[in-house]
């Protein structure tokens, strides 16, 4: 019998609560839901949410590798990239591709999420 999988997350490797908040809180609307620290001045494991796509970002040494890729599906991409508040440090362009149109971002920590918007076949 095959599991029935009700969520999967991606687990990207983090080094900077504050940082990791700026990018993904503030500058793409993630949810911060949860974290967890075993104790004071442990590494942080942490929850964040984008619509249904979850994420955990952690600090602790061997949870993952800096440099990862997650694939997000979405609607209404080319609206959202609209809203995106000015951001000094990355402006992501739309890229139409065979598959969709596609934004690529990479976080402060090497890691990159790239939204796919298949609906949109520019």
């Amino acid at each position: 019998m095959t599991p029935q999988v009700t969520r999967t997350a991606p687990v990207f490797r983090s080094f900077d609560e504050a940082r990791a908040r700026a990018f993904y809180v503030d500058w793409l609307g993630f949810d911060w839901t949860g974290q967890v620290r075993v104790f004071d001045g442990a590494p942080l494991y942490a929850f964040l949410r984008l619509g249904a796509f979850h994420l955990h970002l952690t600090e602790h040494h061997g949870d993952a590798t800096p440099g990862s890729t997650a694939m997000v599906h979405v609607d209404n991409l080319r609206d959202w990239h609209a809203t995106l508040p000015a951001n000094p440090y990355m402006r992501p362009g739309l890229e139409p591709l065979p598959w969709g149109l596609q934004m690529e971002v990479t976080d402060p920590f090497g890691n990159r999420l790239r939204f796919l918007d298949q609906a949109d076949g520019t």
